[in-house]
């Protein structure tokens, strides 16, 4: 691995030189990092991962194996992104224009995303432009998110659905008759 100020690049990993990259942050085998992206501190990008340009990744962020984090998405501190994860950018995608012409950068409009504090993406979850993922919010393995997703929120399946609540330490919330909910792993309570 090579160093660059206090950051661990694989040597097959390819990073432009515009990127901005935190102390402590591992860049592993086969990854792209593009142009004007930045990455905070303490970040672990996992083999294959594709970052493109102007994405912005916020401290203590962990990009499994394969995921595509496409222009326009912003990640914010401590979030988890799990294997084969994609965050998509168009809405309504083409190759060509109506007259058959290749679709240039100006022929199409950025889709957003924006995922919150703490929040978890699950292994080969799809999440569309647009999309608001919440703070400590969890979605599952191989869900398609198409709409935002609240704060400490479990979204399931094709589309997402609301599942449940989920505490910060990332177990599910049981539900009680006063309308609280509590942590079966660490006893924390809510209300929403």
């Amino acid at each position: 691995m090579r160093e660059r100020s206090n950051v661990r690049i694989h040597p097959t990993a390819e990073v432009h030189e515009t990127a901005e990259i935190g102390p402590g942050s591992s860049i592993w085998n086969q990854c792209q990092v593009r142009e004007n992206v930045r990455i905070g501190a303490g970040c672990i990008l996992g083999k294959d991962v594709y970052i493109d340009f102007e994405v912005q990744i916020g401290d203590n962020v962990k990009i499994q194996n394969g995921a595509l984090v496409y222009h326009g998405v912003t990640i914010e501190d401590g979030v988890f992104v799990g294997p084969g994860a994609i965050f998509t950018n168009d809405k309504r995608p083409r190759a060509i224009n109506p007259d058959g012409s290749l679709k240039s950068d100006a022929d199409w409009e950025v889709g957003e995303i924006h995922i919150g504090y703490g929040a978890a993406i699950g292994a080969g979850a799809v999440v569309l432009p647009g999309v608001r993922v919440g703070r400590f919010a969890m979605v599952a393995a191989g869900a398609v998110v198409t709409r935002d997703v609240p704060d400490h929120a479990l979204v399931v399946g094709n589309p997402a659905e609301h599942a449940g609540y989920v505490c910060a330490c990332g177990g599910k919330l049981t539900e009680h008759a006063s309308g609280k909910q509590t942590c079966p792993a660490c006893g924390v309570e809510y209300e929403f």
